[in-house]
């Protein structure tokens, strides 16, 4: 009686000492699968961020980017094309999550079509509305000649105009996606909720003042957070359209390095990317904010 007592207190704790040892197993292997990926995110990420600010740490370069005429163009650029671009783009996605909850046919066709732009890469994309815009053999010019008898304009030979092409560059670009995001906000409200209002005698708008956006305005507002971070970053819409050109005038911040590269000023070209920290980490701060509620 004695010894089965003693073999029960024993036994858990073998139990408690094989599952320590497998636990300790499995902590071990884990690291090792873990060590790749961290030298990677090492090598790729936290080098070079780390020497990009050691090569951009002399207030020199800062004297001379800001004396550069160019630089303050680029952030009012930066300025217009992020507040007009993520603005238009997420009003626009907004309404049109509501004309794709249309369960007709015709709209499902026409959704898989809007989805294109975002699915196929932007370098193709982009080149193309350049190749339109070509202003001797472009598609618009020729169109306008055949019309009218008449040469169209140089368009991207206009600041004003090639910085609106671009930021229609990035809308079209963008759009689908942020529309797939809010249709899906859009779906998850209880249809319920607006049979009731139709009951009550709601019209379309007041089911959207009372019910959609109440039910959407989070989604909305994070969403928007996220498209002014990518929308400070999209170097193709520019770069692709217009190269900055003509005469550096549509740059933005994202674009504005490859010019400093080009005149061989590596610390200018890193410090202009400095710059715009102070403007993307507070909207980094409020996203992972919102997204840890």
């Amino acid at each position: 009686m004695t010894s089965l007592t003693a073999d029960q207190a024993a036994s858990p704790a073998r139990k408690k000492e094989a599952t320590g040892a497998g636990a300790s197993s499995w902590q071990f292997w884990g690291r090792i699968f873990v060590v790749p990926y961290l030298l990677i995110f090492f090598i790729f990420v936290i080098y070079p961020v780390g020497y990009g600010l050691w090569l951009a740490r002399h207030p020199d370069s800062y004297t001379r980017l800001f004396a550069d005429p160019i630089f303050f163009r680029t952030v009012i650029n930066t300025i217009i094309f992020v507040v007009v671009s993520v603005n238009l783009k997420m009003v626009l996605a907004l309404f049109l999550s509501g004309f794709f909850l249309n369960t007709r046919w015709w709209v499902k066709i026409l959704a898989a079509v809007f989805i294109l732009p975002w699915a196929v890469p932007s370098i193709p994309t982009i080149l193309s509305m350049r190749f339109m815009l070509n202003p001797e053999w472009g598609v618009i010019n020729s169109l306008i000649f055949n019309l009218t008898g008449r040469d169209g304009p140089n368009w991207l030979n206009d600041p004003t105009l090639a910085l609106s092409f671009s930021m229609l560059a990035h809308i079209w670009k963008s759009l689908p996606f942020w529309t797939l995001i809010l249709l899906a906000g859009r779906m998850a409200i209880p249809a319920e909720q607006y049979e009731a209002a139709s009951v009550d005698g709601a019209t379309t708008w007041q089911k959207f003042k009372f019910i959609t956006w109440p039910a959407m305005s989070g989604l909305y507002l994070t969403s928007t957070i996220l498209s002014m971070i990518w929308t400070l970053g999209d170097f193709n819409s520019v770069y692709l359209l217009t190269g900055g050109g003509p005469a550096d005038l549509t740059h933005v911040l994202a674009t504005l390095g490859i010019r400093y590269l080009r005149l061989d000023q590596v610390d200018l070209s890193l410090a202009s990317i400095v710059i715009a920290l102070p403007l993307v980490l507070p909207l980094v701060y409020f996203m992972m904010k919102r997204l840890s509620k």
